[in-house]
């Protein structure tokens, strides 16, 4: 997702104002994910509506209430509240207030998980998942079939990924799968990987080694690599036999790899201690 100017402050200080909501464990997140991907899902479809929803000539205070009348009866307080402060906001597109709604639910059920303790586990399942289907070409075609109705694609899901997952995994892949607006299938489970990261403010590290790493290698490669990029490292581990170098790591656009042992030579020497 890509925005600009007054949609990134926008977006922004609603996720400041979703974090404050989520704070209280009286709100249930879960719920609040579910609405907000509802209210994602009406304004996606409905362009009229968000348009007049995001029209800069218009108040603030009066698209609150508009939103207020539309949402008020069908979603609790909090998830009102939530979207008639989005609406306050300037939008530098339409379709920005939809993005950022549907980040919103996804960082709600991110919550949810790690509330419970199971981020980690939903994190390294989405990873997995991922993985999954850019090896499977068949899974993937079944999964992106135009022709093919949500029923068909969650039932799909829920047979891969039902009692082996967990439920914020699914629901979150179905969600996806089911409205990818627009995004390919691959960039849509990475967003929703680094989003699981956000929620401990941590990067995403992608670790291809040659062999599996033993879990020391693992807590020094990721102590190594918070050291080198000064924030906490998630991650993310996958064995092929034919990674040059015998190992090799991503982190965001940038790759290490044996190559340019330089920029690993801490991260070696760490790992061999």
């Amino acid at each position: 997702m890509t925005t600009h100017g007054a949609s990134r402050e926008a977006s922004a200080a609603a996720r400041e104002r979703l974090d404050a909501l989520t704070d209280s464990t009286s709100v249930d997140a879960a719920q609040l994910a579910d609405e907000l991907a509802a209210v994602t899902a009406l304004l996606d479809r409905e362009v009229s509506l968000r348009r007049v929803l995001t029209d800069p000539a218009q108040p603030g205070e009066a698209k609150a209430e508009l939103a207020g009348r539309l949402f008020g009866g069908q979603v609790s307080g909090s998830t009102a509240d939530l979207v008639a402060g989005l609406v306050r906001s300037r939008w530098s597109r339409s379709r920005d207030l939809v993005d950022s709604i549907e980040e919103l639910a996804a960082t709600a059920d991110l919550t949810a998980a790690q509330r419970t303790g199971a981020l980690d586990n939903v994190e390294d399942e989405l990873f997995r998942f991922g993985r999954i289907v850019s090896s499977n070409t068949e899974l993937r075609a079944a999964l992106t079939d135009r022709a093919a109705t949500k029923a068909a694609k969650s039932a799909l899901l829920h047979s891969l990924l039902g009692g082996r997952a967990n439920a914020t995994t699914e629901r979150l892949v179905t969600r996806l799968v089911s409205a990818p607006r627009g995004r390919s299938l691959e960039a849509g489970l990475e967003s929703l990987s680094k989003l699981a990261a956000d929620r401990r403010n941590r990067m995403v590290a992608v670790v291809t080694s040659a062999v599996a790493l033993s879990d020391g290698q693992k807590q020094r490669l990721g102590a190594a690599l918070a050291k080198l990029y000064g924030r906490q490292m998630h991650l993310n581990l996958d064995v092929d036999p034919e990674v040059l170098g015998g190992i090799r790591v991503q982190v965001g656009d940038e790759v290490i790899n044996g190559s340019i042992a330089d920029r690993l030579e801490d991260a070696t020497r760490r790992m061999a201690g």
